[in-house]
């Protein structure tokens, strides 16, 4: 292995890791085993702190190829409570509103979930890494700033329902780059006429890689023990 040359690595992300901290893990290891002070290492794709599952990371000039693996296709697995909203649309934050659910019927939910495949408009979270003049709106958010962000056209091929234990909902995903699923359990509880939020999220698959072919993080120092690797000469 040669990881100036380049190398893309598969892993689980940890649940409560930010995407930047699986990054710091693998780069601390890869140059540790190495002997480097620094190696350039980088992600494929943000996942939030409390979503885990498939990231890619790509080290030395194969971070070049990030872009194309931004591009990829996504899969996730969704877990929605329906009748309750919270400002991040997920766990991050407290529960701010309720709202009815007595309502809601499987065939509702099927209904509704139709409306999302195809092209659509999505209004990102204000609780994410998109930027307004520069800075993070997840920042300003924390802050307690205004947040708007414009609405963003994006692609859902396949939605489906997997499980409907009301009001609680588990869906299957298969999705453009840049497609929030917050905001979508968000605009789902809206199409239901009540409120939804996030409570689980995997994402089980970027373009042909798949969660079993990722290794766990706390693995990789033990993996990288038992590797070949060519050794850096600057």
């Amino acid at each position: 292995m040669n990881f100036k040359e380049g190398e893309v690595l598969y892993f689980d992300k940890p649940y409560r890791w930010t995407s930047f901290a699986v990054v710091n893990k693998i780069r601390y290891h890869i140059s540790r085993k190495l002997g480097v002070k620094k190696i350039k290492v980088g992600h494929a794709g943000t996942l939030d702190p409390l979503a885990t599952g498939v990231m890619i990371i790509c080290t030395g000039k194969a971070t070049k190829r990030i872009e194309e693996f931004q591009h990829h296709t996504k899969e996730y697995i969704a877990t929605l409570q329906l009748g309750a909203t919270t400002p991040s649309f997920d766990l991050e934050k407290e529960i701010d509103a309720v709202y009815p659910t007595e309502h809601i019927t499987r065939e509702a939910v099927e209904e509704a979930l139709k409306k999302f495949v195809g092209t659509i408009e999505q209004i990102p979270p204000a609780f994410s890494a998109c930027k307004i003049d520069g800075k993070r709106a997840y920042d300003l958010a924390r802050k307690g700033d205004e947040v708007e962000l414009k609405p963003k056209i994006l692609v859902i091929d396949e939605i489906e329902l997997l499980e409907c234990n009301l009001p609680e909902i588990k869906i299957r995903v298969v999705c453009s780059k840049g497609t929030y699923i917050r905001a979508l359990a968000r605009d789902i509880g809206e199409a239901l006429e009540s409120g939804a939020h996030l409570t689980g999220l995997i994402r089980t698959r970027v373009g042909d890689v798949k969660l079993e072919n990722c290794m766990k993080v706390d693995d990789f120092e033990q993996w990288l023990n038992q590797q070949e690797i060519d050794v850096i000469n600057d």
